[in-house]
């Protein structure tokens, strides 16, 4: 067995040097051929000699995602489970239990069921944490455990899991799953409609049309495009989103690579549906790809105004390249540019620091374009808004209580322990956000500032050179002060989280469409819209 997957990876190995000979690569076929060689000798003999048994495929693994590290986080080898997933992902349709999962060393989480989906009718909620799925324990599985989540239509999986310190279990009959692109729409007042798009895959212009003339039979004579945490998808299907708004033959965006056949413009190729409708795009931190290129399209040709907090800032272009057996490689192939002729990238890869990290693009050096009506506009950084939200930016405390799941297991903690009947009601209180604290410190919830990993440093290197006794008062002190910052830190950034816990909260007791129509009333960001497109002066000032 461990000789024929030794030969299927030689194999393997030689059809990357096939593939490469057929590229711009072909000046540097010697050293590719000498590598190859190489590494193949070394696979060789580490299989054979090494002391203890190894497993190939998992070495190879290790081997490919190693020498894509160095590149960009979006440059990546695809399994075939990979592939799978990139499937539903760019189509939205898979079968599985209909549910939002997250997946750890030990566990899978419930994040968000779907509504009337097979999970959510079996009793499932969020913060369920799934640890056993027909017979097979998570913990023991060494693939992507989620899988087993998903089967034919019509066959039943039996899910154990843990709710509160509770062990129970639930049968669920798996179903076909079609994710939308646009979640929800309505009208946000007598004259507003309201378009929330989440993903760009193969349904994302098609449902945006039919939301937009829906809401316009509605009286809708104005809209707000909503954009926040939409990672992207499908190129094509963003120009076709723009296309929407705008007149056909007009360039949308511009993709260049060393690789001349990657250098291509997109134009819409369709009449409009509306180009003159007010217009006000909302994007944030989680905006990214297809979404900066409609945000940054649209900004450009002064058709919308943005608001909200600056986009992530993702200007490269991948490309799925088919290897062998069902694998493929989804490698970086170009960068994009806006109409004006801006790139958005925020981190530079090629350019890293002396720890390895990425570097982002400096303020002081970005470059500044102008728009259709000469507004200025820069790039380096994301696309950035015309009516900046400062409560729509993550602070460093704020992304640390986040990236600790903090908010998550507070809103699975809150709605166990409380009744919440009506969506247009609900309301955080000063006693929750007490709770909340509360619940933090029982957490042991603790963060570094940058200052105090300077000040540790420093520390150190008088420790190292007999001078801490000198400066230790000094800097119990420091430690004390910033100590007693961070504790203020979660009062000072006290609407910021009771915006992010109302959020997951609404979620956990009416699910994503509770959510949007929470947000019509109460989110800051669709209040903002609102008044600017219910001002004509006001909204026209700020595309001119």
């Amino acid at each position: 067995m461990k000789k024929q997957l030794n030969k299927r990876l030689v194999v393997a190995v030689f059809a990357v040097a096939i593939f490469f000979t057929g590229t711009s690569f072909k000046s540097d076929f010697f050293e590719i051929a000498k590598q190859i060689e190489i590494f193949t000798t070394l696979f060789k003999e580490l299989n054979m000699n090494y002391v203890d048994d190894t497993n190939p495929a998992d070495l190879m693994d290790t081997a490919i995602k190693g020498m894509l590290d160095d590149l960009d986080p979006y440059t990546r080898y695809m399994n075939e489970q990979d592939v799978e997933a990139a499937r539903i992902n760019n189509t939205g349709d898979y079968t599985g239990i209909g549910a939002r999962i997250r997946t750890l060393k030990d566990r899978l989480v419930v994040i968000e069921p779907y509504k009337d989906y097979p999970a959510d009718k079996a009793g499932l909620k969020a913060g369920d944490e799934i640890i056993k799925i027909n017979n097979i324990v998570v913990a023991d599985f060494k693939e992507n455990s989620g899988d087993l989540l998903k089967g034919s239509p019509g066959s039943k999986v039996e899910v154990t899991f843990v709710r509160q310190g509770e062990t129970k279990q639930a049968s669920i009959v798996r179903q076909a799953v079609e994710v939308d692109a646009v979640p929800l729409f309505t009208m946000a007042d007598e004259k507003t409609g309201y378009i929330a798009l989440t993903k760009f895959n193969r349904k994302a212009s098609s449902q945006t049309i039919d939301a937009l003339q829906e809401l316009k039979t509605e009286g809708a004579e104005r809209i707000i495009l909503d954009l926040r945490g939409n990672p992207g998808g499908l190129l094509s299907e963003a120009v076709n989103v723009s296309n929407i708004f705008i007149p056909k033959g007009q360039l949308v965006v511009t993709t260049k690579s060393k690789v001349k056949k990657f250098n291509k413009t997109y134009y819409t190729k369709r009449d409009p549906v509306d180009d003159e409708i007010p217009l006000v795009v909302i994007i944030d931190g989680g905006s990214a790809s297809a979404s900066e290129i409609v945000a940054g399209s649209l900004q450009d040709l002064d058709r919308a105004v943005i608001v909200g907090a600056r986009s992530f800032g993702k200007g490269l272009v991948q490309r799925p390249k088919k290897l062998t057996y069902g694998t493929q490689l989804k490698v970086t192939i170009s960068r994009y540019y806006t109409p004006s002729g801006r790139c958005i990238q925020a981190l530079d890869y090629w350019n890293r620091d002396d720890k390895g990290n990425a570097t982002r693009v400096q303020k002081a050096q970005y470059n500044e374009f102008k728009t259709r009506n000469g507004r200025p506009v820069f790039d380096g950084g994301g696309v950035k808004p015309d009516v900046e939200i400062d409560l729509a930016k993550p602070t460093a405390i704020t992304k640390a209580i986040l990236g600790s799941d903090l908010i998550f297991d507070y809103a699975t903690k809150y709605h166990y322990e409380n009744q919440v009947t009506d969506v247009e009601s609900f309301k955080f209180k000063d006693s929750d956000f007490n709770a909340f604290k509360t619940f933090l410190k029982a957490s042991d919830f603790s963060f570094e500032t940058k200052t105090e990993k300077a000040l540790d440093r420093v520390i150190s290197e008088a420790s190292n050179e007999g001078l801490d006794d000198y400066i230790s008062s000094n800097y119990r002190s420091l430690k004390a002060d910033l100590n007693d910052f961070k504790d203020k830190a979660i009062n000072n950034n006290k609407a910021q989280l009771t915006a992010l816990l109302e959020n997951e909260i609404v979620k956990r007791y009416f699910y994503r469409e509770g959510l949007y129509q929470y947000y019509i009333k109460n989110n800051l960001e669709i209040n903002t819209a609102k008044e600017i497109l219910g001002n004509s002066i006001k909204y026209q000032n700020f595309l001119e």
